[in-house]
């Protein structure tokens, strides 16, 4: 039975010359100010647009007409529209969305259990290159706005019945969160708001390559975020190779800086490896990966390679993943196995595009062959 596809609807976006009231740069208490309105009027709208989940000005019943009337002609909720949504038969949801510009990317909501995780997205595209995943097999456009990030929030939650709430976020979608901290850093805030969504930073994860300098900043800044660092490899020849940015920084320098946000946060570290068939899954690399771990309160989570259109890599076997699985159990390492969830309407990890059905294939010479273990 194929997954549910919603057909794609253009819907209207208001006026890109309106504020983005999900913009905390905007001041609504000063608008309503200069609307005549009190400004105890501004914790009602946030109340509406976030707790319950308003849909427009109009659906905010409990305040005066007249101003739902100025706020639907002055100010916008959303920049977005819904190209796409689907829907696997495990629960798990995807959204593509269109932006402003045009532009587009996806989110995802997971459903685990009591757990209703939502995986956002911090840019259009990305700039890392790691040559499995999809969302950066066309580079970076630009960072998403502090609003567009928001707005996946609660584009995420309306799928949701009224009885049940988010629970988690993770910023693993597409983009380097790292890479766009000024603009992640105050949607999160309005993630985590009383007046927002109230999740609390120790339930949200940001998942990074690991860029040194912003982990810096981050433990400086707000450490209570969960890390979490695709690895990959254990040596930089095998991680430039699949992580080509790593050449300018190295794994020994991601490392320290992943130590230093420990220090600061007391945060368990999470270091993701995706495992990769004849490629980075043999005993030797797992080896390699347990002496890089050591001794370090820090989980790893083992995701095996979800399969993208137009690249070549393979999934690793049942055999090759639960070898590499042990030899890290016996060397002391606390690990656990990814699940895969939604991989039939590529929602899975690494399977993030910036357009529907976009087809992609593999440059004519690759630096990579399937048989490269070291």
């Amino acid at each position: 039975m194929p997954p549910n596809i919603t057909p794609i609807t253009m819907g209207i976006t208001p006026p890109d010359h309106l504020p983005h009231i999900l913009d905390p740069e905007f001041d609504i208490r000063a608008w309503l100010s200069h609307a005549g309105q009190p400004a105890w009027r501004a914790k009602a709208v946030y109340r509406w647009l976030h707790a319950r989940r308003a849909d427009s000005f109009s659906d905010m019943t409990d305040l005066p007409h007249d101003l739902r009337l100025q706020l639907d002609a002055e100010l916008r909720i959303w920049t977005t529209h819904i190209a796409r949504h689907q829907v696997a038969e495990d629960g798990t949801e995807k959204l593509l969305l269109q932006l402003h510009d045009g532009q587009q990317i996806e989110c995802v909501l997971l459903r685990d259990g009591i757990r209703r995780t939502v995986c956002i997205s911090s840019q259009v595209g990305c700039a890392m290159g790691c040559v499995f995943c999809a969302s950066g097999l066309d580079g970076v456009i630009r960072n998403l706005t502090t609003g567009e990030i928001v707005e996946q929030l609660l584009r995420l939650t309306r799928l949701l019945p009224p009885d049940e709430r988010l629970s988690h976020i993770v910023v693993m979608g597409m983009g380097e969160p790292l890479a766009n901290l000024d603009r992640l850093l105050p949607a999160l805030a309005v993630a985590q708001s009383p007046d927002g969504l109230g999740i609390s930073q120790r339930r949200i994860t940001i998942s990074t390559v690991g860029l040194p300098s912003a982990i810096d900043r981050l433990c400086h800044e707000n450490p209570g975020y969960h890390l979490a660092v695709s690895l990959h490899a254990a040596d930089d020849l095998l991680r430039t190779k699949l992580v080509p940015v790593n050449k300018s920084i190295g794994v020994h320098a991601i490392l320290a800086a992943a130590d230093r946000y420990w220090e600061t946060s007391g945060r368990r570290l999470t270091f993701e490896y995706v495992l990769l068939g004849n490629l980075n899954d043999s005993p030797d690399h797992a080896r390699s990966l347990a002496r890089f771990i050591g001794k370090r309160a820090a989980l790893v989570n083992i995701i095996p390679y979800n399969t993208v259109d137009g690249l070549p890599w393979e999934e690793p076997t049942d055999v090759s993943r639960e070898r590499f699985l042990d030899v890290l159990r016996n060397a002391g390492i606390n690990v656990q196995t990814r699940r895969r969830k939604g991989s039939r309407i590529d929602a899975a990890c690494g399977q993030l595009r910036r357009l529907a059905r976009e087809q992609h294939s593999l440059p004519e010479e690759s630096d990579i062959t399937l048989s490269d273990s070291e």
